[in-house]
């Protein structure tokens, strides 16, 4: 009787695993579910941390039960987890979607703070998404004029008060770099713009940033 060698038992076993993973995946082939299956199992997936799985779970819920009346809590959901997840622009394809079909729902003024939250959260640099700034001021007026009387008001005020900081901080660190440069118009036109948007700029210190990105983002 041949004796298998330890090289030869270890190629069996990998080789066991590989057809056994094959098969698992070939038998994971769902389709043709009620809409609370799909749901249950978006969630456990969600649960495990599987957001990619629940993205796809969810495609299926919204494939077969279009009119479910799980589909909007669903997006609601899987937005929430892809800013946990710090995957904003996943987070707000969701509630972007959601707006289009429901906009007319009750809790829209949710939706558009979850938006205006994902926007604040995705601005990472001092220097950059300047526009992403703007954008997002200019929600968050849309937001205080439509939906005055929203749960969401003070958070949506918070995250203002922040924009409007940091955008305050970049038109005075403008104005800085043209009164070294001896341009005096410049600097005091970026400075107006500067108290604009926060009326004491000066009391606003200067925003630290690694030494790895400041070489970049200094002038």
């Amino acid at each position: 009787m041949k004796i298998l060698t330890t090289k030869s038992l270890l190629i069996l076993i990998m080789s066991s695993l590989f057809f056994v993973s094959c098969a698992q995946k070939e038998k994971v082939q769902e389709y043709n579910k009620p809409a609370l299956y799909w749901y249950n199992k978006m969630l456990k997936e969600l649960t495990g941390d599987y957001l990619e799985e629940a993205d796809d779970t969810f495609t299926s819920l919204e494939s077969e039960h279009k009119n479910s009346p799980l589909i909007p809590t669903g997006m609601l959901i899987l937005a929430n987890a892809h800013i946990v997840d710090e995957e904003y622009e996943l987070a707000n394809y969701y509630l972007d979607e959601y707006s289009k079909r429901f906009g007319l729902s009750k809790n829209i003024d949710y939706v558009r703070y979850m938006k205006i939250k994902a926007n604040y959260l995705s601005i990472g640099y001092q220097y950059r998404e300047q526009q992403l700034f703007i954008n997002t001021i200019v929600e968050i007026k849309k937001f205080l004029t439509k939906f005055p009387d929203s749960p969401y008001i003070h958070l949506v005020n918070d995250i203002n008060s922040r924009l409007l900081m940091g955008k305050a901080s970049f038109d005075k660190e403008i104005s800085e770099l043209y009164s070294r440069l001896d341009k005096k118009n410049a600097s005091k036109l970026y400075l107006e713009k500067a108290k604009k948007d926060w009326e004491t700029p000066e009391e606003i210190g200067k925003i630290k940033v690694p030494w790895y990105r400041a070489i970049f983002e200094n002038y």
